[in-house]
């Protein structure tokens, strides 16, 4: 089982990414499957749990209804430098409602970290080079954010406001 980091935790990872196209998951197995094998075999790939692996160039608001039961969504970053995946995740998060757990797998390197926690991601599957410990330290890098985000981070401006309210004791905009 490899490292991973979930909910700003570093656990075992309890789920296998099955990229390969040939292994068999059984009953017990908790497995992360490729769209592609997802849509042509999810109804036969055993009684374990299943989640689905997005490419970055998937339209999540067209797969929604087919995908937002499933336990765990993957989203693949092919390079440190394409942050497509960024977006599908704040699509799913916050215009969709998904609720399960999302995961960045991939490229995914220490200087993406604060971002990924901010677009909503649950689970980082870091690169086998990258620190664990560093990416956790990552997540809290920046205290201060300027627009709301996945993460539930108040943005400073609000809390500015709320201050001023308070100190003027109104309530006003």
């Amino acid at each position: 089982m490899s490292r991973i980091l979930r909910h700003r935790a570093i656990v075992e990872d309890d789920w296998t990414l099955a990229v390969d196209m040939t292994a068999a998951p059984s009953a017990a197995d908790r497995w992360i499957v490729p769209l592609a094998r997802w849509r042509a075999e999810r109804d036969t790939l055993g009684a374990g749990a299943l989640g689905v692996l997005l490419p970055n160039t998937a339209d999540v608001e067209t797969l929604y209804p087919q995908i937002a039961a499933s336990p765990v969504i993957a989203l693949q970053f092919p390079a440190f430098a394409d942050g497509r995946a960024l977006t599908q995740a704040v699509l799913l998060r916050n215009r969709l409602g998904y609720r399960g757990e999302l995961r960045a797998v991939g490229d995914v390197v220490r200087d993406l970290v604060f971002w990924l926690g901010r677009c909503g991601f649950d689970v980082l599957v870091p690169r086998p080079d990258q620190d664990l410990e560093a990416c956790r330290q990552a997540l809290d890098e920046i205290r201060l954010a300027y627009q709301p985000a996945a993460d539930g981070h108040t943005p400073i401006w609000v809390r500015r406001r709320a201050s001023a309210a308070d100190a003027t004791g109104s309530n006003a905009p």
